[in-house]
């Protein structure tokens, strides 16, 4: 289905700014037709965007930043083909995705950061990549699901993407997953944003001549997005991707006790369990309102929430923390280049949570919902059925656009190619434990105290 608001009689035209003035230049020249959309550039900044790029029915594309993403994605341009047979049924796919996807092998060194209230999380950079790439390649910081970490195959096949194509990329394993150390009786939760802060301002501050870009899945998509939008112009990142987002997590609650859901609902809250088992310690004579046997022996994600997570972060209720936690009031806020990327048929990210509206309002995102692909499957494509997500070509065309217009900004203010001048210019494994890692010294470092642990973080 393609967007209404792209409907129309005649063709449309687009003034977008130049690079190097605020003066109008030639402008874009969109023509349709009733089974697609045609984009003809005037004038394009890369070599993908110099032809025609045409849209196919296939998907429902909308978002204020058609004008300026659209041209770079030549994917979209070809029907979406789901793999014979298992996307006739969106929870085979899902779970053909999860269990059978192969998973490309990877060297990583791991980092733990502490943070500021003294848990921890894990950071898994590529080994190597320090001798092998200049300190301004871009870095890729990579958001896994609900209990997901560098291990899993959506992660390692991005990973392995955006190095080959020259970037940085490190994965932000969040406090318990990934084998990442539980110091404090608190995990993380989708509403708590401190984690995401800290991580980006020590890489950033590691890096201080690179562009910092995110990909978030699931979860982890929910938590990049309300970072952004709670950022807002003050965002240090030049670019994100959003995957799979639940969105409105009330909606996704309510959809996740229905039918055939209740198995991935039984298998997140085991893994929370797990997790949780493994550091049960830390929450011994925990009093308020904690329910520690109701967390420990959860049956539910839901039952996990109400007995840990949302008494942790100072929610009265299950659904208050829900309602509070949804990036879907966080997109009004966005001034980062965001893409969005669901599948209409996503059985724990449901399709009427989109906050289609506010996507379509926003001049700096973009929406493209695949008619198929089931949760963190995506089984499509030139590598299906056990390769790389349908999804992962489309994620790197859009960010190598972004750091190509960063590329050839103008200097301002801010750095090249940072989220504000992008905004202004418009067109344009194997995994250890955690082990030791150099203490890394900068003003900016310092000025947040932020620091960083010097050996065996899960002794401290």
């Amino acid at each position: 289905m393609m967007a209404k608001s792209l409907v129309g009689p005649r063709p449309i035209f687009f003034r977008p700014y130049s690079h190097t003035t605020n003066s109008l230049i030639t402008p874009l020249h969109f023509s349709f037709s009733v089974r697609h959309v045609t984009f003809f550039a005037a004038a394009m900044s890369t070599p993908a965007a110099a032809a025609a790029t045409t849209i196919h029915p296939s998907f429902e594309i909308l978002g204020g930043a058609q004008h300026r993403f659209l041209p770079a994605l030549p994917h979209l341009s070809r029907p979406y083909r789901p793999f014979p047979l298992l996307a006739a049924n969106r929870h085979l796919e899902t779970i053909f995705a999860a269990f059978f996807r192969s998973v490309p092998e990877a060297r990583l060194r791991r980092e733990c950061l502490r943070t500021h209230d003294g848990g921890a999380v894990a950071l898994d950079w590529v080994a190597g990549d320090d001798r092998r790439l200049p300190p301004e390649s871009p870095v890729l910081i990579l958001l896994p699901g609900l209990t997901g970490g560098s291990e899993d195959a959506y992660v390692r096949h991005m990973l392995i993407r955006a190095r080959s194509n020259g970037w940085r990329v490190v994965v932000f394993n969040s406090r318990g997953c990934g084998d990442s150390p539980v110091t404090t009786p608190q995990f993380y939760s989708a509403s708590f944003l401190g984690d995401m802060r800290e991580v980006v301002s020590h890489v950033t501050a590691r890096y201080p001549n690179a562009n910092l870009y995110g990909v978030g899945w699931s979860l982890g998509a929910n938590i990049l997005v309300r970072y952004l939008g709670q950022e807002s112009l003050n965002c240090p990142l030049s670019g994100a991707v959003s995957l799979c987002n639940p969105f409105n997590l009330v909606v996704a609650d309510e959809d996740f006790r229905k039918g055939f859901n209740n198995i991935y609902d039984k298998a997140l809250s085991k893994a929370l369990c797990k997790i949780f088992k493994k550091h049960a310690s830390l929450f011994e004579d925990m009093g308020g309102e904690y329910n520690i046997p109701m967390a420990a022996n959860a049956k539910s994600v839901r039952e996990f929430d109400d007995g840990l997570t949302r008494v942790s972060f100072g929610f009265k209720s299950v659904d208050e923390y829900y309602s509070n936690s949804s990036s879907s009031d966080s997109i009004k806020h966005v001034k980062t280049p965001l893409l969005c990327i669901q599948a209409a048929n996503d059985p724990i990210a449901p399709n009427r949570g989109i906050p289609r509206e506010d996507i379509k309002e926003n001049p700096n995102c973009l929406l493209v919902v695949t008619p198929k692909g089931g949760h963190l499957g995506w089984v499509a494509g030139d590598e299906a059925p056990l390769g790389a997500p349908w999804t992962d070509p489309l994620v790197m065309d859009f960010i190598q656009h972004l750091e190509r217009d960063a590329a050839t900004a103008p200097e301002t203010n801010c750095n090249p190619g940072s989220k504000e001048a992008l905004y202004h210019l418009e067109v344009s494994s194997e995994r250890s434990t955690c082990s030791p890692s150099t203490t890394f010294h900068s003003k900016f470092q310092r000025k947040l105290a932020t620091k960083y642990s010097k050996c065996n973080i899960a002794k401290a």
